[in-house]
């Protein structure tokens, strides 16, 4: 079980989009080989990114149930970082300083690939969140 800070329902909504649209777009196969720089699990973590929030072995990255906790703890840290900076925390800024790096975000140099990546991550999340809203106002 994940130990965090209660987050209104919207907000663990929101999470809950951003990182089920950053899984889709790192590893929407579910592969459990390696990837080019060594990434592993449904969030493709590199080990000192899995490291910053966990003593558990890096293999570990392969159990859904670790991934997820490292994910929501590394959401959480990013949602700290872009609000001490003063950036907004939307899926957008969230998916680059997932992808391009926190320090590159906040400083408005995270790479032409890391912008692709968050408007993918983006339009994933946004569409979860229409359709989510569609069913509701359907019942």
């Amino acid at each position: 079980m994940v130990t965090s800070v209660a987050l209104p329902a919207r907000a663990e909504t929101a999470r809950a989009d951003i990182l089920l649209a950053i899984h889709w777009v790192e590893n929407p196969r579910n592969v459990t080989k390696p990837g080019p720089k060594g990434e592993l699990g449904p969030y493709q973590f590199r080990e000192p990114t899995w490291r910053m929030h966990t003593k558990v072995s890096f293999r570990r990255a392969l159990d859904r149930e670790h991934a997820e906790e490292v994910a929501v703890r590394h959401y959480e840290w990013i949602v700290r970082g872009l609000q001490r900076n003063g950036l907004a925390v939307t899926p957008y800024n969230v998916a680059l300083a997932w992808n391009g790096g926190l320090s590159a975000t906040v400083r408005g140099r995270a790479p032409a690939a890391a912008h692709r990546y968050a408007e993918r991550v983006h339009n994933l999340a946004e569409e979860m969140r229409s359709q989510r809203l569609a069913n509701v106002q359907e019942n």
